[in-house]
């Protein structure tokens, strides 16, 4: 099938992700000597700083990695808890039914910094100012604009220009909108960084120990109070249009580190695919392969209406179990066991027909109770205030929806990583001006009522939607991939993941493949609407396709040929050849292999 580009193939090395400036940072770090795990924090860091619309310090972040040296594969999650004073009845007291899209009260505990710095702490090599000195030279020096971020800075510049002047004076240099190719700097997020790799160097001479001292300056030094100097004194506009304060304390900050954990995982047709537990989305990917297992897929050309409607009513089950039971394992219980296991999932497929489904459809399990009144369709949507941030809307400048950035690399030993930073984008929340960056609004997916699995409660993580996967094949370690793309990514993945060991296109072919995807689950984002029965589909499909699933039910949206995901990927075969791909949507995206 025709490609955009080839898949790259090396055998000493790979970086793939969404913007070229954080693959050519990881690759230069591999070329230095550098491991995977030293690279893929260099491309992080890169990433908050080209793409601000997407992520930035103040965000999250889950991270896979597979260590050669002890043959593990780990998780480790960047995702911070609600700070201790998020309650529902602080929060209701406010006027709100919804936590909303964007603001300061719209926060949870900044996950992404402390995530990044533990990995390098154990798996690293490089000191840690040489990680840092790419995303401090781009903050400091300027780089150029992508297309999109002119155009979400032009989105909300209303909103800075009269209810967020330290945004204003950040993303509105010489006070108008920049222009896509322009170089921009932002020389107090630099300074921040800068100054956090001098205390630490001035601390000690080890590496991991200015690492560590890295750790405690942000939690416990000048970030800390920083942060909460401003969400406590600051009243500021949010999606919901009212001024309020936050409730994030320097206390919150010190409170919480990131932490690793097992994977969650689902043998597939001698894949064994690795997500992150249901603090995160990920499982609802396994979920959609354990029903995709009793399909007869290989018969299905890969671009046609028997599997794409397969794949979709597929998703709508899986997405409507993610409703009903995921939450941050540490406050509910969360029946995996049950959701991956052979009986339920064989007879949630009886469920797939013929027809699209307009219902959502959570199974039901003994022991649990399965409450979806707040999953109504309708409930919330206002639309009124789409442009004070609402959603994740770094893509909706036409008709899509969209996020985030990600990360993967290979390195010479066999050692992959696989990350999805996101939240504290431009959008989200005021730039704290002592800091160069803003605060995350990823507190948007609790529930401001009690007793659901992602009821907003002091010190929980929220259910977010950020995935990473990695691909242990015959049990050996084979793929990393990943997407931005709010509820989409667990959808846009699932089809390359597909296309790629079921089909056998390779990992562009696949990427480069029409995309597709639904809105039938609630949107994990503010206003929370829902679009029972969706479908949007690249025209790249075939038009008999298209006319076939709308006769199948499908409300079918046709979206421009190259609208839909974000997917990299790279992978690495046993006798060490290195492969990656990487996405050519918004042309930014970018591999490196060699």
């Amino acid at each position: 099938m025709f490609t955009t580009r080839p898949e790259l193939r090396g055998t000493f090395g790979a970086v793939a992700s969404t913007h070229w400036l954080a693959s050519a940072a990881g690759m230069a770090v591999l070329e230095r000597g550098g491991n995977a795990f030293d690279a893929a924090v260099a491309a992080g860091f890169v990433l908050q700083v080209v793409e601000p619309h997407l992520n930035g310090p103040g965000g999250e972040v889950p991270i896979v990695f597979h260590d050669v040296k002890n043959d593990a594969t780990r998780i480790v999650c960047g995702q911070g808890p609600a700070p201790a004073g998020a309650t529902i009845e602080y929060y209701r007291s406010q006027g709100l039914d919804l936590v909303p899209g964007s603001g300061l009260l719209a926060t949870v505990i900044p996950g992404a910094f402390d995530a990044w710095m533990l990995m390098l702490r154990d798996y690293g090599t490089l000191p840690l100012s040489e990680v840092l000195s790419y995303a401090i030279g781009y903050a400091e020096q300027g780089c150029p604009l992508a297309t999109m971020i002119p155009l979400t800075i032009e989105r909300v510049e209303e909103l800075f220009r009269t209810e967020w002047p330290t945004s204003a004076a950040v993303f509105l240099p010489d006070g108008q909108v920049p222009k896509a190719g322009q170089i921009f700097k932002n020389p107090t997020m630099g300074a921040t960084y800068r100054r956090i790799v001098e205390e630490a160097e001035a601390a000690s001479g080890d590496r991991q120990e200015q690492i560590e001292a890295a750790r405690r300056i942000w939690s416990q030094g000048f970030v800390a109070e920083e942060v909460e100097r401003f969400a406590l004194n600051n009243e500021l506009m949010d999606a919901a249009g009212g001024r309020r304060r936050g409730v994030i304390t320097a206390n919150d900050m010190a409170s919480w580190q990131a932490s690793y954990e097992e994977p969650v995982t689902y043998d597939f047709h001698g894949y064994r695919v690795c997500k992150g537990g249901p603090w995160s989305q990920g499982p609802v990917h396994l979920q959609q392969l354990a029903l995709l297992k009793g399909f007869d897929l290989a018969a299905m050309p890969y671009d046609g209406p028997d599997f794409i409607h397969t794949v979709t009513e597929c998703a709508k089950l899986a997405f409507a179990d993610r409703e009903a039971y995921y939450g941050d394992p540490n406050f509910v219980e969360v029946p995996l066991e049950t959701l991956l296991s052979d009986s339920y999932n064989d007879a949630r497929r009886a469920l797939v027909g013929a027809q699209a489904s307009h219902a959502l459809q959570p199974g039901e399990i003994e022991g649990y109770q399965v409450e979806i009144a707040h999953l109504n369709a309708e409930r919330g949507n206002k639309g009124e205030f789409d442009a004070l941030g609402g959603g994740e809307p770094t893509m909706q400048t036409g008709t899509q929806r969209g996020d985030t950035c990600h990360v993967d690399v290979i390195d010479r030993w066999g050692n992959m990583v696989g990350a999805t930073p996101s939240g504290g984008w431009l959008q989200s929340s005021p730039v704290i001006p002592a800091l160069g960056f803003c605060l995350n609004s990823r507190a948007q997916m609790f529930w401001l009522e009690e007793g659901l699995p992602a009821s907003l409660e002091p010190g929980k993580r929220p259910r977010t939607t950020l995935s990473v996967n990695l691909v242990l094949r015959d049990d050996e370690p084979y793929m990393v991939y990943g997407t931005p793309g709010g509820d989409y990514q667990d959808q846009w993945t699932i089809a390359v993941f597909l296309r790629h060991v079921i089909h056998g296109l390779n990992l562009q072919e696949a990427i480069d493949s029409a995309a597709f995807q639904t809105d039938h689950m609630p949107s994990s984002f503010w206003p929370r609407e829902a679009k029972l029965g969706s479908l949007s589909v690249e025209d790249r499909l075939p038009t008999a396709t298209i006319e076939e699933l709308r006769r199948r039910g499908h409300l079918v949206d046709v979206l421009d040929s190259w609208s839909l995901g974000r997917v990299s990927a790279t992978a690495r075969e046993r006798d060490g050849l290195i492969k990656a791909a990487a996405n050519p949507r918004l042309m930014q995206g970018y591999a490196i292999c060699r």
